[in-house]
Parts: structure tokens; sequence; C-alpha cells
């Protein structure tokens, strides 16, 4: 349950800086956003959506813990770090190779305790 949360707690962060935070330093240096493109409007759009599908996939991994490690709570945990897995993966392949890292390795690591556990 630590590690899913790990994970939940990294999207809300994640979502903070896509939707809110874009112009922060964290966010400048986290994204490495090229500086012609920081002030476009249609990229904010973009990063807010963003935003706002790793608040649903830390709403669905809190919902999850918040369940418990009865049946229910543990599919839905397994679920939504499985979606954590498959986007990092994606997003490792099409744009960025250290989100695999940053983002994939605390999920494929609650992955691997949650299959392990049941």
């Amino acid at each position: 349950m630590i590690l899913v949360g790990i994970v939940a707690f990294e999207h809300i962060v994640i979502m903070l800086l896509e939707m809110f935070f874009m112009q922060s330093n964290m966010a400048k240096r986290s994204f490495r956003l090229p500086e012609h493109l920081q002030g476009d409007p249609n990229v904010k759009v973009m990063f807010a959506n963003q935003g706002l599908y790793n608040g649903f996939l830390a709403a669905g991994l809190i919902w999850g813990l918040i369940l418990g490690s009865n049946p229910v709570g543990y599919m839905i945990q397994l679920f939504f770090v499985i979606c954590v897995v498959m986007a990092s993966l994606f997003g490792g392949f099409t744009s960025n190779k250290m989100i695999i890292v940053k983002q994939g390795l605390p999920a494929i690591l609650a992955l691997a305790t949650l299959l392990y556990v049941m």
C-alpha cells in the first residue's frame, strides 16, 4: 500500500505542476519544455489536459487505497497501477525515456508488490 501511495502522490504532484504551476522552476526542470513553447496558450491547455488525466490516475489509486486490501480495493489498485505502468512506457518511448524511470519504476515496483502479495 505504501508503494501505491507513493505512485498516487507522484501523480498528484504531476497534476498540480501541469495544471497550475507550468511556469514554476520545478515544472520547467521536470518537463524540459523549450523556452519558446513555455508561453504558448495551446501548450498550456495541452499540459492542463495531461494534468487532469494524471489527477484521474491519482484518484483511482487513492480510491483503491481507501477500499484497502479486500478484493475490490486490490483490483482497483492493480488496474490503476497497470495504467500508470502503461502510460509511463508509452511516454518513455514517445517523449522522454526518463519517464520510464521517474514514473514507471515506482509503478512497476508497486505492481510487482501487488502481484506478490496476492
